[in-house]
């Protein structure tokens, strides 16, 4: 379980984030939705330690700023950041070695298969094109197995059948007992899967809601969003 309380970063008088609190269960599919600049993408960093921050980020009862906490962490960040010397074989290898795993050639090659990436495994990171590169963060992000795992805007650059493999995984992850935060601004990508939605506005979270509750007021997540971030209500 991840579970932040009273969130806040400020970059100079930009209040990024504005008091942020709220759990994600195990098992849970979560989609922070916003608009660009909404704070998504900062509190996603915070999330993972790159930012500091006031108020406290937990997972399982740990600090994430803990090596216990970080070692059940998957991120994939919205630009993915790779090393342009090292191959795909190389780069899996190299997070493979960093996290000590032992079992885990029989899935890279999974993931390597399934994001059609089985046969750029020679290539350099810098000789990927953009929506290669998206494919080579997202099994990065997902060799070690983590269980909770912070996917930014992930589907960007992504072509059709990536879209699609990655939507199955998702699923996957939740069936395999895993929790998910999917930021994206597209409401589109996310409709069918999710569990739980935090919809953010100029840093603050004016809704967070599940989609039991959802479907029972008999409104869209579209619907929803565009209300509170054009009206500027708050829901609960």
């Amino acid at each position: 379980m991840l579970q932040a309380e009273h969130l806040t970063k400020r970059f100079g008088k930009v209040l990024a984030n504005n008091d942020l609190s709220f759990t994600i269960p195990e098992g849970t599919i979560a989609v922070m939705l916003g608009p660009n600049g909404a704070g998504k993408s900062t509190a996603m960093k915070s999330i993972m330690g790159l930012l500091r921050h006031e108020g406290s980020i937990r997972i399982d009862g740990m600090d994430t700023s803990t090596v216990g906490a970080k070692r059940l962490i998957g991120y994939v960040p919205e630009m993915p950041s790779l090393y342009p010397n090292l191959t795909v074989d190389e780069h899996l290898e190299f997070i493979a070695r960093a996290y000590k795993l032992t079992d885990y050639k029989d899935y890279k090659e999974e993931l390597l298969r399934r994001l059609q990436l089985d046969d750029k495994r020679k290539k350099f990171g810098d000789e990927l094109s953009k929506g290669m590169q998206q494919k080579l963060s997202i099994c990065i992000g997902l060799l070690p197995r983590p269980k909770f795992i912070l996917f930014d805007e992930p589907m960007i650059g992504l072509d059709p059948h990536a879209i699609r493999e990655l939507k199955n995984i998702f699923q996957e992850l939740k069936a395999g007992g895993s929790s998910l935060l999917i930021s994206t601004h597209i409401i589109d990508s996310v409709e069918g899967f999710w569990d739980q939605t935090l919809i953010m506005q100029s840093g603050r979270i004016v809704a967070n809601v599940t989609h039991e509750s959802l479907k029972a007021s008999g409104e869209t997540l579209e619907d929803l969003f565009f209300r509170l971030t054009e009206a500027g209500e708050e829901a609960t």
